[in-house]
């Protein structure tokens, strides 16, 4: 089994519901919670004329390779009908491969660890409740280093602690 970390987000409709649906559906793909951070709500990065995002991070363990990974989270955005009209736009679900087993991957189709993952605020801040000793692959900088650097401005607010798995 792999360990992997996932970012799930989400600023269009019942933002919560929606990351509950993908975290279930991903389950039946064989993609196993085993640690879930708490809701954040975030305001929007890059493109910010939309509505705020709730987001999460979570430690999965799963058996696929990070291609079929990238798929099978694809395969959800699809099914819960996710539309791709604007670049980095709004969206129902958003589902994000941050980290695969501390690897370093960069392909045309996959980039790990995600690209900008160690500049996003709504990123960093959940992965550090959820792995505070975990370190970049490519920098070795701790979590805790990697938010004293970001250049992120954007709010990231605790909305709900864990509920558990």
């Amino acid at each position: 089994m792999s360990d992997v970390y996932l970012s799930l987000g989400s600023n269009l409709g019942v933002r919560e519901t929606h990351l509950n649906n993908a975290l279930e559906r991903l389950q039946k793909k064989g993609i196993r919670p085993v640690r879930l951070s708490s809701f954040y709500e975030t305001e929007p990065v890059d493109v910010t004329d939309q509505p705020d995002f709730l987001n999460l991070v979570c430690q999965v363990s799963t058996k696929l390779d990070p291609f079929q990974l990238l798929s099978a989270c694809r395969q959800v955005e699809s099914e819960m009908q996710r539309l791709r009209e604007v670049n980095k736009g709004p969206r129902n679900i958003d589902i994000d491969i941050i980290l695969y087993n501390q690897r370093i991957i960069d392909q045309p189709r996959l980039t790990i660890p995600h690209p900008h993952w160690s500049q996003r605020n709504f990123v960093l801040i959940p992965l550090q409740e959820i792995a505070p000793d975990l370190r970049d692959p490519a920098t070795g900088h701790s979590i805790q280093e990697l938010i004293a650097r970001s250049p992120d401005q954007a709010r990231v607010t605790l909305v709900t602690g864990p509920e558990g798995i």
